[in-house]
Formats: structure tokens, C-alpha cells, sequence
């Protein structure tokens, strides 16, 4: 029996087991000594909500899904055709080959070759290796292979857990500004200062009622990092990364029941912009880390 997020490979070390598929090259759940770090799903399901899931070669949406690179107009299919975008790139659900041997229960190293299609005509190698030692730290790297320059953004799509509603939960991040988005398309509007906004939790505070589906910049110019804590039980779970974004998303979807925090290399529509956008020139790569721990 082949299962919806294909096959399920292991990764155990230090109190940690994680679960790794061949669908998009996802983690279909962490955990620390049983307790649920980064939000799961059962093997008998698809992963839903971007749970656990990889973005390549774009985070976040392109708007209308239509861009322009070196003088050339490109259209990329609307996978989000509700809001008429394209979202989260092109490989979460394509399929993934591991690449170690499985001699190391702590590392697993998967990639995928993207081949170029419509809207996105170039050849990349896709590798994501996950390594456990003090909690896990998981390495997303492209390469063009290729024989033309290549626009490029990696984004991943995380849910912190501490297995309870996060209402009840206490969030602490630092940013300097927050992308304001439209309600109907999630367009980008323009960036305002986190300072004195509902989205300021520079001090560590109960999340409550709070909706978030939002990109943050402005991180520190250096690793940050945002916990999530239980103020009852004190368990935390706590994601660093270097990245010079972040999407916040309260998790509407699956019941607020845990927090999607979303390392990104560019802000949503660095196509269309430029903004921090990597140009991969053919034989270029580039690396991403972030880390999970409890």
C-alpha cells in the first residue's frame, strides 16, 4: 500500500523522532520525548494546511502568478485560484528520493530534480538534509543546473507546537516592521512598524485572539528566533533561522492549534519586485537553514 504522503523515513536522536516523506520532502511531525514540537499528521492523510512542507523556488504568492525576469514575461498556473495566485512554489507535491543510506537514525537527506514548465523554464537540484544533535536542524539547498539564470526564494512551512490551543499560549519574537496584505487576494500593501501593533511581542505575551497571517522583516540581521510556551506545563518549542523574513499564520485552518512560523529567504511577490530575490546563475547554489527545538 503506497500512503498519501508517500514513503516514511525516520529520525530519532537525543529524545527527538521526526518523520520524514517522500511527498515534497516534508516532516510529517517532530517530537521530544512524545511531546508534540512541530504539528504532525497522520500517515493515512495528506499533508493539509502546509503542514511540515518545503517551498520551492517561491515562498508565500505571486500575484495573478505573472511576473517579468531579465525582459521576459513569464505566467505561472494559479494554484491558488480562489485569490487567483500562485502559491508555495512548485514541489510540495512532487516526489522525493532520499539520498543517505540510512546508516545515521539522526540524518535524513532527501532532493528532487525540478525540471523547468510553464512559468518557470529552468533546471534546478533540490536537496533538504535533516540532522538531529541539540533538537533538529534542517538544510534546504538549490543548485541550477541549468543553462539559464534562475530567480529563486526558499520558504518552509513549520507549525510550532506545545499541544494545546494557541490562544492559551505565549509567543516571543522580535521584528522591526510587518507586511500589511489585502483580506480578499493577501496582496501586499505596504510595510508598517511592529513597534505598538497588535503584532508587537518584542515582550513575551498570551497570543489570545489574535489573527495572524502575516510576513515579518526587520529580524535582527542575524539568527532570530520565536518560542512559543505553554505558561501552564512551561514546555516551549522554539524555531531559529537567519532568514531576512518570516511568516507568522495563526493556523485557522487546522483550529489554532498550533503556530505556523515560516522561515523565507524573500517577501511574498519577490518575483514581481525583486525584493531580495536570489538570481541563480547556471553552476550557483544557495543554502537555507533553521532550526527546531524544546
Amino acid at each position: 500500500m503506497i500512503l498519501p504522503s508517500g514513503e516514511q523515513w525516520v529520525v530519532r536522536a537525543g529524545g527527538y523522532t521526526g518523520t520524514v516523506v517522500s511527498v515534497g520532502g516534508g516532516l510529517r511531525g517532530l517530537t521530544y520525548d512524545g511531546r508534540e514540537v512541530l504539528l504532525g499528521y497522520g500517515e493515512d492523510e495528506m499533508a493539509h494546511a502546509g503542514i511540515g512542507q518545503h517551498l520551492f523556488p517561491w515562498p508565500n504568492r505571486i500575484t495573478d502568478g505573472k511576473y517579468t525576469f531579465e525582459g521576459v514575461d513569464y505566467e505561472l498556473y494559479l494554484t491558488e485560484p480562489a485569490r487567483r495566485n500562485a502559491i508555495h512554489g512548485l514541489t510540495r507535491w512532487a516526489n522525493w528520493e532520499r539520498l543517505d543510506d540510512g546508516s545515521n537514525e539522526a540524518v535524513v537527506e532527501v532532493g528532487h530534480r525540478l525540471h523547468g514548465q510553464p512559468g518557470y523554464p529552468h533546471q534546478l537540484e533540490l536537496k533538504i538534509r535533516y540532522e538531529l544533535a541539540d533538537g533538529l536542524a534542517v538544510t534546504a539547498s538549490a543548485t541550477n543546473v541549468g543553462a539559464s539564470d534562475a530567480p529563486y526564494g526558499y520558504g518552509a512551512h513549520p507549525y510550532l507546537s506545545v499541544g494545546r490551543s494557541i490562544d492559551e499560549c505565549v509567543l516571543e519574537f522580535s521584528a522591526a516592521e510587518w507586511l500589511e496584505v489585502s483580506p480578499e487576494r493577501m496582496t501586499p500593501i505596504g510595510l508598517s512598524p511592529v513597534a505598538g501593533s497588535p503584532y508587537d511581542f518584542h515582550s513575551p505575551r498570551a497570543i489570545g485572539d489574535l489573527d495572524i497571517d502575516n510576513s515579518f522583516t526587520g529580524l535582527g540581521g542575524g539568527e532570530w528566533s520565536v518560542t512559543l510556551t505553554d505558561p501552564d506545563s512551561g514546555a516551549r518549542s522554539v524555531l531559529t533561522s537567519d532568514t531576512a523574513w518570516m511568516q507568522l499564520y495563526t493556523g485557522g485552518a487546522i483550529g489554532r492549534t498550533a503556530l505556523a512560523v515560516e522561515p523565507m529567504t524573500c517577501p511574498p511577490n519577490a518575483f514581481i519586485t525583486g525584493q531580495n530575490l536570489v538570481v541563480l546563475k547556471p553552476g550557483d547554489s544557495h543554502t537555507t537553514t533553521f532550526r527546531v527545538s524544546a
